[in-house]
C-alpha cells in the first residue's frame, strides 16, 4: 500500500467478474469506487453527539502534503465548527484524507450541515487557488458510542501517519491537533488510558 493511503474507507475495490466456462484470460477485471456510505435518518445527526469523520480528497490527490493547503482547510473547518456549534476535539490530515473527532455543542447542532459547509467552503477556496476539486463527493462517519474509549480512538487517529510510514512517531507529523487543546494535551489525554 502506498505511504499515506492507509485508510481503506477511501480506496478503490478491484475485483474480477467470474463467468462460467471462460478461462483466466477471459475473466473481466473491473475497478470501481466503493459505494456511497449509508446514512441514518437526518434527525439522527442533530443534537448532542460525537462523531469520527473521514473525508477523502478527490481521486486521492495528495493535497495535504502542502502546509498552506492544510492551514486553509483547517481554518475553514474550525470557522464552520464555531458557526455550527461543533468542537473539533482532534484532527489529523493525511496526504489524501482528513480524520476528525467532532462533538456537537448544542441540541440544534446538525452534523450533516457542518460537514457540507466545511467541505463546501474549503473546497471553494482550494478551487480558487489550485484550479481543481478538493473533496470526493461523500464522506465516512460513525457516531462515537458512549462506552467507547475516546483516548483509544484519538490514539488510533494520531497513529495513522506512523502506520502509513510517513513518520516514526505521531509527534513528528505536523498536521494534527485540536480546536481547543495543544498537541501536548492531546498526547497526555491519549496516554491516560494506558495509566488506568
Amino acid at each position: 500500500m502506498e505511504a499515506g493511503s492507509s485508510d481503506p474507507a477511501c480506496g478503490r475495490a478491484t475485483w474480477r467478474v467470474f463467468r462460467p466456462g471462460r478461462s483466466g484470460a477471459d475473466l473481466a477485471t473491473r475497478s470501481t469506487l466503493m459505494n456511497r456510505p449509508r446514512r441514518l435518518d437526518p434527525v439522527d445527526y442533530v443534537g448532542f453527539r460525537q462523531y469520527f469523520l473521514t473525508i477523502c480528497t478527490h481521486q486521492r490527490g495528495r493535497h495535504f502534503t502542502d502546509t498552506a493547503t492544510v492551514a486553509m482547510v483547517l481554518a475553514q473547518f474550525l470557522r464552520v465548527a464555531i458557526d455550527e456549534q461543533f468542537e473539533v476535539l482532534a484532527y489529523c490530515f493525511m496526504p489524501d484524507h482528513l480524520h476528525a473527532v467532532v462533538t456537537a455543542r448544542s441540541e440544534a447542532a446538525d452534523f450533516q450541515r457542518f460537514v457540507r459547509l466545511a467541505k463546501q467552503r474549503s473546497g471553494f477556496l482550494f478551487a480558487q487557488t489550485a484550479g481543481r476539486r478538493l473533496w470526493q463527493e461523500s464522506y465516512f462517519e460513525r457516531a462515537v458510542r458512549t462506552d467507547e474509549s475516546l483516548p483509544a480512538l484519538i490514539e488510533y487517529m494520531l497513529g495513522n501517519p506512523v502506520r502509513a510510514g510517513l513518520v516514526a512517531a505521531p509527534a513528528e507529523h505536523p498536521h494534527w491537533g485540536s480546536h481547543f487543546y495543544s498537541r501536548e494535551e492531546l498526547l497526555e489525554f491519549v496516554g491516560t488510558e494506558r495509566r488506568v
